[in-house]
């Protein structure tokens, strides 16, 4: 067998669990398997003792496997490491050779050890174990010193039964919940900024996700929807592989513009949506509805236009973005990689028949007189029986 290395792989929010938290641990290991079988053959996923090890071929760079496993919800932080047997003079050995690469690699010249024992059973206390550690790399690497207070690299010492492990950097990850411990849910993908955001988020606590997306062809382009698919395949190298329901807007938006009031458009429009969405979401199991949207940044977001929205469906909506600020919104977009596909400037069908004046404060009972004009019903049975599904693989 070839070489591997090593990845020490922490979970912050599902060590709470209690009595589930076997359940989560077994989610979250097997969504780092899921996800790193896309791209490696080669390793190992493990649960010991709180925490997950990955092992994987030495063939692999180590910054591609950790960039996989900080993608899995749930992973808290990921340390490259090494392994020693659990007695002094062999973890001094492996601290010994970690520090010499690091000193050849990335030249440092200073280091603390900070040592934790995990076996109470091991003879030695953990503050003794980080002096004897210590003294073991100053005579084995003698162009290093001690700084307890601004270390070039802090040399991580882990005291277990069968192996301990040595290992400098822990790497954050976006921690959260693992993918499929909470339920399912449909959100409503556009190619702004918002709502692959929100669905990103939605995912992040536990949430499997199915997509729905309008467009007004031809009043907007293939291409516009095939930014859209760009957008919902990067939303996938975090969630997994999903469905999206595309669903042509266009003939309702006319026989709005045709049979309603101006102003009221764009909250009709966004009611249609809403019911067309949820009619889906029952279908293919999902639970509740997730947006995009953010109070008060447009005209059908204001909270008297949220109110008359949700008063269309019977499904709970979930907005993760509502009170966020826009900058907030547009840097987890960055941190995500969906901003830069986001801003490439193609039209969207919330932009078709746009009214001068928006109603900002619609009142529920002038939208429900609006609707008596239309055959709403009829208009939604046809835009379901003639949407599209396009499978959402990861990029």
């Amino acid at each position: 067998m070839n070489e591997q290395n090593i990845f020490i792989v922490r979970y912050g929010e599902v060590a709470l669990k209690g009595m589930n938290k076997p359940y989560f641990e077994r989610m979250l290991t097997e969504r780092i398997k899921k996800l790193l079988k896309r791209k490696f053959e080669n390793f190992t996923v493990r649960r010991q003792d709180g925490l997950v090890f990955v092992r994987a071929d030495k063939e692999y760079a180590k910054e591609d496997i950790i960039k996989e496993i900080s993608k899995v919800f749930g992973v808290a932080s990921i340390s490259p490491a090494v392994e020693a047997e659990s007695n002094l003079d062999a973890i001094g050995e492996a601290a010994v050779a970690y520090m010499n690469e690091l000193i050849e690699t990335k030249g440092i010249q200073s280091f603390k050890v900070k040592a934790k024992r995990a076996d109470k059973n091991f003879p030695v206390k953990s503050p003794e174990i980080g002096r004897i550690i210590g003294a073991k790399v100053l005579i084995g690497c003698k162009v290093l010193h001690v700084d307890v207070n601004d270390p070039d690299c802090m040399l991580h010492v882990d005291v277990r039964a069968d192996r301990s492990y040595i290992y400098q950097d822990k790497i954050a990850g976006f921690g959260g919940l693992p993918l499929g411990t909470n339920g399912k849910g449909m959100t409503l993908l556009s190619g702004g900024i918002d709502s692959p955001v929100a669905t990103w988020m939605m995912a992040k606590r536990g949430m499997m996700i199915e997509a729905i997306h309008f467009h007004s062809y031809p009043y907007t382009s293939q291409r516009a929807q095939e930014k859209v698919e760009d957008l919902a395949r990067i939303v996938a190298t975090y969630c997994g592989r999903f469905k999206m329901h595309v669903v042509n807007l266009l003939p309702i938006q006319e026989a709005i513009v045709q049979n309603c009031p101006e102003e009221e458009t764009t909250i009709l429009v966004r009611r249609f949506m809403m019911r067309i969405a949820e009619a889906v979401a029952k279908e293919t199991g999902c639970g509740m509805l997730i947006t995009g949207e953010n109070l008060g940044q447009v005209a059908s977001q204001t909270a008297e236009a949220l109110v008359v929205t949700d008063a269309s469906v019977q499904l709970p909506v979930m907005r993760p973005l509502i009170a966020m600020d826009k900058v907030d919104i547009m840097d987890k977009a960055k941190e995500i990689g969906t901003y830069e596909t986001s801003i490439m400037p193609y039209e969207d069908c919330c932009t078709v028949f746009l009214p001068k004046h928006p109603a900002t404060k619609p009142k529920l009972e002038r939208i429900l007189e609006s609707e008596s004009k239309l055959d709403c019903e009829k208009l939604i049975a046809d835009a379901i029986a003639a949407k599209e599904i396009v499978d959402i693989k990861p990029e």
